[in-house]
């Protein structure tokens, strides 16, 4: 026997809706601000340049749209947060292909034209850099 009625043991169980507001509210406010880390992390990763980036490398920022649209979002039914960059256009495929490389096909004025690109990587390694932090964010976050 622990000493403790049946209804001062039910109080104290994780399923009860007052924990569960509160590990929810801990978890968006965690996940959020990870997001925000990540973003930050990838926009200062491209670089203002007029050069062309070496394959491997964050991609430079030559118009500046790539760096603005990194947008995050806390998914709530999936308890998940999406980091990444938003498609400026519907067709465009610019952000996969700087990710992780690929083929295209360009519309020129020449007529369409199939281009290859070596991947630049930004926000894998923007993760990666700032998942280490991670544990520490969760730290006494619940209340």
């Amino acid at each position: 026997m622990i000493g403790l009625s049946f209804q001062a043991a039910k109080r104290g169980f994780f399923d009860r809706e007052s924990v569960q507001r509160k590990v929810d509210k801990s978890t968006r406010k965690v996940l959020s601000r990870f997001g925000a880390f990540v973003r930050q992390r990838a926009r200062t990763s491209i670089r203002k340049r007029k050069v062309i980036s070496r394959p491997g490398q964050p991609p430079h920022s030559h118009v500046g749209l790539l760096r603005k649209f990194i947008l995050f979002a806390y998914d709530a039914d999936r308890k998940s947060v999406v980091i990444g960059p938003t498609l400026t256009n519907a067709q465009s495929e610019a952000p996969k292909l700087l990710e992780h490389g690929g083929e295209t096909t360009l519309r020129t004025r020449e007529g369409p034209k199939r281009a290859r690109y070596r991947p630049r990587p930004f926000m894998g390694p923007a993760f990666a850099a700032e998942q280490p932090k991670l544990p520490a964010l969760w730290r006494n976050s619940v209340r």
